[in-house]
């Protein structure tokens, strides 16, 4: 029975881990992927307060694994698939067996959707992006696109104008699906291109500097074959939180499939938790992820106290008895 077992090993829960582990609440974190997430696989994290230079996402997320484990964190390879409530906690099944806890933090985040098309999983970090905030600055005075009609797309590419000499936009309908306010501030932008009912079918790469960098989108417009030549492109097609394991665990999602908590990050469930990317309202950026964990890893703590003097009582009258 661990005290508390962590779904996902990303910036969230390692910074959660190190306010248990420091505080002898022992801690298991299990993640299924790359432990430190979508972070682990950023080429440069511009954002991060206490990195005037900026930090690789893998260092970051690496000093972050090596902090946590530090104060006695552990970090297993492993897939959770179902939760179960128990009588002393909660079941967790997993592909490699089963664990037990007394409380648990989800804290697994979310995926953008992907275009699926070729060239995107392969320049994916250094060329393709999903983060104008982080990456944007990188492609000062270059030519950019944009894929997406909503209000994420349409906000990051007038974020984008900070940066690049031009932006084109592909949106596979005929119209914008974001708020009109948007849309009118992207019509008078004249950095911007909007191309409607088009699709990027390919992401093209070539030698840049020596090194091999995107260089031309292969698109379709109005049923016809386009080459839009560009430094980079950013997709904003939605966002996927990772939830499919919570299916019959009764932890209450918001209509986007996002994890709902109160104002102490616990769940509808007692004793089940949840912080960063996956939680609804989440604001999506790594520094709040981490702070999110820091105020779980609180709540937790705080629940575990309680947990402890009620099963200590329940053991105590059973005794008795």
């Amino acid at each position: 029975m661990h005290d508390v077992v962590m779904i996902g090993a990303g910036p969230t829960n390692l910074a959660a881990a190190v306010y248990t582990a420091r505080e002898d609440i022992e801690t298991l974190l299990l993640e299924k992927g790359i432990i430190g997430g979508l972070a682990a696989i950023t080429d440069q994290v511009d954002n991060y307060p206490g990195f005037p230079e900026g930090i690789v996402g893998a260092d970051l997320a690496d000093n972050l694994e090596k902090q946590a484990k530090r104060f006695g964190a552990q970090i297993e390879l492993d897939e959770v698939q179902s939760i179960e409530k128990t009588d002393t906690g909660f079941k967790l099944k997993t592909a490699m067996g089963e664990q037990e806890a007394k409380a648990i933090l989800i804290g697994t985040g979310s995926q953008w959707k992907k275009l699926g098309i070729p060239g995107e999983d392969t320049y994916y970090g250094r060329g393709v992006h999903n983060c104008a905030t982080c990456d944007g600055a990188f492609y000062r005075d270059k030519k950019l696109v944009v894929v997406g009609g909503g209000n994420s797309s349409a906000q990051e590419a007038l974020f984008l104008t900070k940066f690049a000499s031009h932006i084109d936009i592909l949106i596979r309908g005929d119209s914008w699906k974001a708020s009109e306010v948007l849309v009118h501030e992207v019509e008078k932008n004249d950095k911007i291109t909007v191309h409607f009912n088009t699709t990027a079918d390919e992401i093209i790469g070539g030698e840049v500097d020596g090194m091999d960098k995107v260089v031309q989108v292969k698109a379709t417009k109005d049923g016809e074959k386009v080459d839009i030549d560009t430094d980079g492109i950013f997709v904003f097609i939605g966002l996927l939180p990772v939830t499919s394991f919570l299916e019959g665990s009764g932890v209450e999602l918001d209509e986007y499939g996002f994890v709902k908590t109160d104002k102490k990050l616990m769940t509808n469930v007692p004793g089940i938790f949840c912080a960063g990317d996956v939680r609804s309202g989440a604001t999506m950026q790594i520094a709040s992820a981490v702070g999110e964990g820091a105020s779980a890893a609180l709540s937790i703590r705080e629940y575990l106290e309680n947990y402890d003097r009620e099963h200590a009582h329940a053991a105590g009258a059973k005794a008795t008895a």
